[in-house]
């Protein structure tokens, strides 16, 4: 692993492993995997991607575990939310540009509430992305 990760290792490295983990890193560098969601997270994103859909929201602003580009001081780090809201389709790339991301979900599991309810949320405030 190269000392480093950059966006581009963390997608090589997203698209190959053969278990589905989910590859993050946070602005400052710091590698988090991700072991595949179970059952229950995926039925709480499914219902709030249905319920997202019911309110009116169109299908190609919702994106389910979309990359995003989360600004730093010296370098972006590459977060994988649950659910993102977008205020236009956003463009095809692995990593998004937060500029047009009006909400990030993270459905908090046993294990990663630090994760998701402290650091996440703080990189995200920072990025400008609405609370």
């Amino acid at each position: 692993m190269p000392a480093v990760v950059t966006l581009d290792d963390l997608a090589a490295m997203n698209a190959a492993d053969p278990n589905g983990h989910r590859y993050e890193t946070s602005p400052e560098g710091v590698l988090s995997v991700w072991p595949v969601a179970d059952f229950e997270h995926a039925q709480i994103a499914s219902r709030l991607f249905a319920w997202l859909l019911m309110t009116g929201w169109p299908a190609e602003q919702i994106l389910q575990v979309a990359g995003i580009r989360v600004p730093g001081s010296e370098r972006d780090g590459g977060r994988i939310p649950d659910i993102s809201v977008w205020s236009e389709s956003p463009p095809r790339a692995v990593w998004l540009d937060v500029t047009e991301l009006l909400l990030a979900v993270e459905i908090v599991s046993p294990g990663s509430e630090a994760m998701d309810e402290v650091t996440k949320r703080r990189e995200y405030a920072s990025a400008g992305i609405p609370q």
